[in-house]
């Protein structure tokens, strides 16, 4: 197995340290990132840019620097890459033009520089990830458990996720095949909507859906930042799929019985 050192904001600010972790690192997985789920005042809005691209500018200037690189870099995205309302996989898509869509490319340029330096690069442009402790499901969670779920507006909203287990196994799978890099989709190969994901979660926990939630309450308390609740695209993992990763939770039923059935 790996030993496994952590590098929280402090190392960032202390170049020796963050040099002798990299020195000895045969793998870099960056996940820096505050909180997307917010309200998007101008203030947070550097706070997103600075957590994620300062933070990977670094990383990435230190790695250069040390003697021995690193075998592999991972470094974390978001299919809010992507233009919305619309189906893409790596192949086949269009970049959106929204601050969640620029925010992810910028953070993307600055990993990829790790490329420039002879690192074996990979890019996880990550959707929902759904798991038992905390992140997206445990915000929707509450108003089912009493009965007063519902779809968002009228549910038609693509929803692209992934089951945290799965999410992990492509962490394994990308240190396993050493052949590959570039961007990848991590989500599941069967994008489902808001409706689907109401249902699952209803069906889940024997609970009536009845109570659809206007999207403008959502504006109300996230602003701009509820374009992260309120929009989607649909998204394939053809990259993963192509190469032969098998998911185990396919669709939004399998995760939803997993996690909560």
């Amino acid at each position: 197995g790996f030993s496994v050192s952590s590098i929280g904001i402090e190392t960032y600010k202390n170049e020796n340290k963050l040099l002798s972790i990299l020195e000895d690192a045969d793998i870099v997985i960056n996940l820096s990132g505050a909180n997307i789920i917010h309200r998007w005042s101008d203030s947070y809005k550097k706070i997103l840019r600075s957590s994620r691209i300062d933070t990977t500018k670094i990383l990435v200037d230190t790695m250069a620097k040390v003697t021995k690189k690193p075998n592999l870099f991972i470094s974390t995205s978001a299919i809010g890459v992507y233009q919305k309302d619309e189906i893409h996989d790596e192949y086949n898509f269009t970049y959106g033009d929204d601050f969640l869509a620029k925010l992810a490319l910028d953070w993307e340029y600055e990993a990829l520089r790790a490329d420039e330096i002879g690192v074996r690069t990979a890019i996880f442009r990550f959707g929902v990830v759904l798991g038992k402790d905390g992140g997206a499901l445990a915000k929707m969670l509450p108003p089912f458990r009493f009965g007063l779920g519902g779809t968002i507006g009228d549910g038609n909203t693509p929803f692209s996720f992934i089951h945290i287990d799965d999410l992990i196994r492509a962490y394994d799978f990308m240190i396993e095949h050493k052949e590959l890099n570039g961007a990848f989709n991590l989500v599941s190969p069967t994008p489902t909507t808001n409706k689907s994901l109401t249902k699952a979660l209803g069906n889940s926990l024997h609970r009536p859906t009845l109570f659809p939630v206007p999207k403008f309450v959502f504006k109300i308390l996230y602003g701009e930042g509820s374009t992260v609740l309120l929009d989607g695209a649909s998204v394939k993992p053809k990259r993963l799929l192509e190469n032969g990763f098998e998911f185990a939770y396919p669709t939004i039923e399998n995760a939803i019985n997993d996690l909560i059935g």
